[in-house]
């Protein structure tokens, strides 16, 4: 039986319709996913079922008491959540009836009518509604959008806006109406609070309609699938991975239909032409109603997709990186009390520093607790605020590394100390040679310079009208578009935007922080298609499980305070978590690999090597100095670490055994290294034979420094191999 009927429903804003005749229903128990391109009508439609909104054309029906409730994108909180004295009474609110049936059970019992046939059937249906474990499901829920216990007596009030549009939702679902209506619930939402919310609506027994562009998400939770596409609705059976089957085949009949339609269409159109020139006006008449038939009535609009460009607009191609590109020992990132903690960048692409340019700062001990602490600056003594350390990471030529990690857990405070808006606190960072960096932050506040779009092009790049205009429209700005406001941008615009500034400057690191946050479908897919083709080596900070999927072929993990690698794909660490694995625990294991279960120096202050600093220009482009190792191709840490990324075995330790995967793992890695210095051994020892090469100084210091460093790091590789030998099971 249909809770909720659309019929003919029509909804135009003053000339531009948005829907046109649009015919659906939802019975009991439906769980639909709506999908559409950014700015179809899916929230316009959601609004129109709660009845937020009215068509302008058509009606909607629903079904007599339907009891139904809506999420938006951005929660719009009532009072009563506002007013609530912490956050776990806000949330309880949300089961009204369940408090009321609570209220009058409690007021029966004082008045000692506990005996009456009223008290049993409140009493009966209290225990249907499960009101005996409403305190468990509300605790649950908040545990499972990432509410720390410690947040649970906060008021409403002190929350962000991010975290009261999760609390939003918790109300929301305690509420457990028949028909949820949910727009874009995966905001906000981190990888743990996701799969929760998944496994609570998958249980769920009432209806379903949820707009979304996170595929995985509606995989997991939905069996039809509504398309919004040119002002119509079209449904879909199955998942998500379902309807894109269909859909591709569709849009190949769709493709191959036109283009017959197109042949027939010139072949008419000859016809008329030739019986009008003999003046057989019967014959042409005939061809002219054909003709009429088969044109549409209406022009479908073009399905224009992201078309990301494989060179920048200026400077073409990158250099070719040196093979280690990012390096990090014992390093703590966090904030300094002159960091603006809340401050971004925009996307910008950092000029390569000259070779051997460092920069440093006052240094911790990196094997302490990071408690905060205060590094001497002048006469006021900054506060330190540490928020996660790294052991060891490393990023080379060609990888692409998602780091995930719970909401809040220093995943952009890392990016953002690579990127070089914020200074290491303590230990060693080091980016490669010929390394050119463009990022790509996440929360994107800051005004970008320039009245219209336009403008924001040409302010960063002095560019001819026609080049800046064929660069936007790779990202989907035609026409008029171009001078929107930036004001005005909706959320996905704003990305886009972003998008089209990242691709001005040549890069081979791309450092980028949620990039897929307000892209619609085609767009995500058109930047994932370009992710996986592009020879630059990606960093993403990113809770989009299929890119992280489909793109990364490696995760650094940031969690309780640590950042640490993982070798594996998202489904293979959640697995890997599923089995207890822990980032405290493999930090552990990696610690007994590298110095035997101790710091690399204990008891030494190594001073910290930034990548950069902060822009001190009020308003100006954020910029980062890349660090390079020293003349020779060796860059040196306090304990003796190679370019090679192999760090100097400690004697006479007691070696842990490894199991069989990890020792299977650690052999191919360290084969492959073996391998890899031997061939580019080989290569350096040739190049010394090139005349050429003894003719000229530079380029034969060179070479012969590169040949030391990479005898060097061969026999770290060698003692390494030989240690995991040892440790074999």
């Amino acid at each position: 039986m249909s809770i909720v009927r659309l019929e003919g429903v029509h909804r135009e804003v003053g000339d531009f319709v948005i829907l046109d005749h649009v015919d659906a229903s939802i019975a009991a128990g439906d769980r639909i996913g709506l999908v559409g391109p950014n700015g179809a009508g899916k929230t316009t439609l959601l609004k129109l079922i709660s009845g937020i909104d009215e068509p302008d054309g058509g009606v909607v029906h629903r079904k007599r008491g339907l009891a139904l409730a809506m999420l938006s994108q951005e929660a719009h909180v009532d009072a009563a959540f506002i007013e609530s004295a912490s956050l776990r009474l806000a949330v309880r609110s949300g089961a009204k009836r369940l408090e009321e049936l609570e209220r009058r059970l409690r007021g029966l019992e004082h008045e000692g009518r506990v005996t009456e046939p009223e008290y049993e059937n409140l009493q009966h249906e209290f225990a249907v509604k499960d009101g005996y474990s409403l305190d468990q499901r509300v605790e649950a829920a908040l545990s499972g959008l990432g509410f720390e216990r410690s947040d649970w007596d906060r008021p409403p009030t002190n929350l962000s806006g991010g975290e009261q549009t999760r609390a939003a939702l918790a109300r929301l679902l305690l509420s457990d109406p028949e028909l949820l209506l949910l727009d874009e619930p995966t905001n906000h939402l981190d990888l743990g609070a996701l799969e929760w919310l998944e496994e609570h609506l998958s249980r769920r027994h009432g209806s379903l309609l949820v707009a979304s562009h996170d595929r995985t998400f509606l995989d997991a939770t939905v069996a039809r699938v509504w398309e919004l596409r040119d002002r119509r609705l079209t449904p879909f059976r199955g998942d998500y991975a379902s309807y894109a089957r269909q859909r591709e085949e569709r849009d190949i009949r769709a493709a191959e239909e036109a283009e017959s339609r197109a042949g027939a269409i010139s072949r008419e159109q000859e016809l008329v032409q030739l019986y009008r020139h003999q003046r057989k006006f019967a014959k042409m008449h005939e061809h002219e109603a054909r003709l009429e038939a088969l044109q549409p009535l209406e022009k479908r609009r073009s399905d224009a997709k992201l078309r990301l460009p494989t060179e920048a607009l200026a400077g073409g191609q990158a250099a070719r990186s040196y093979e280690s590109v990012i390096r990090a020992e014992g390093l703590v990132v966090g904030y300094r009390s002159m960091d603006a903690a809340g401050a971004t960048g925009r996307a910008w692409a950092a000029p390569t520093a000259p070779d051997g340019a460092t920069s440093s700062a006052g240094a911790t001990p990196p094997e302490a607790t990071v408690p905060a602490a205060t590094v001497p600056a002048g006469p006021v003594a900054p506060t330190v605020t540490p928020v996660a350390r790294v052991p060891w990471l490393e990023l080379r030529r060609g990888d692409r590394v998602g780091i995930v990690g719970p909401n809040g857990a220093g995943k952009t405070t890392l990016l953002r100390t690579i990127a070089g808006e914020l200074q290491p606190i303590d230990g060693m960072l080091d980016l490669g040679r010929n390394v050119q960096l463009s990022y790509l932050a996440q929360l994107r506040d800051l005004p970008i310079p320039g009245a219209t779009v336009l403008d924001a092009l040409l302010d960063e790049m002095p560019l001819t009208p026609a080049a800046a205009r064929g660069h936007l429209a790779r990202f989907l700005f035609r026409g008029d578009d171009v001078f929107k406001e930036i004001t005005a941008l909706s959320g996905g615009e704003r990305s886009r935007l972003e998008l089209a500034l990242l691709f001005l400057l040549p890069s081979n690191l791309l450092l980028l922080d949620e990039p897929t946050n307000h892209l619609d479908i085609p767009a995500r897919e058109a930047l994932e298609a370009f992710m996986a083709g592009t020879d630059a080596t990606l960093l993403i900070v990113s809770h989009d499980r299929r890119l992280l999927e489909k793109v990364c072929n490696a995760l650094w993990v940031v969690d309780d305070g640590l950042a640490v690698p993982f070798d594996g794909g998202y489904r293979a660490w959640r697995a890997a978590v599923a089995d207890g694995w822990t980032a405290k625990a493999a930090a552990e294991r990696e610690a007994v690999r590298l110095h035997g279960g101790r710091s690399a120096a204990p008891g030494v202050r190594r001073p910290a090597s930034a990548v950069g600093t902060p822009s001190s220009t009020a308003g100006a482009r954020s910029s980062a100095i890349s660090t390079h190792s020293k003349p020779g191709g060796k860059a040196t840490s306090g304990n003796g670490a190679t370019r090679a990324g192999l760090p100097a075995p400690a004697p006479n330790r007691q070696l842990e055994k490894l199991s069989k995967d990890a020792y299977r793992r650690r052999r191919a890695q360290l084969d492959e290294e073996l391998a890899r210095l031997t061939e580019r051994k080989g290569l350096l020892e040739s190049a010394l034979q090139d005349p050429s090469v003894h003719g000229n100084f530079v380029e034969l210091r060179r070479v012969s420094g590169d040949l030391a460093a990479v005898n060097e790091a061969l026999a770290v590789a060698e003692e390494a191999w030989l240690e995991m030998e040892e440790a074999a099971p």
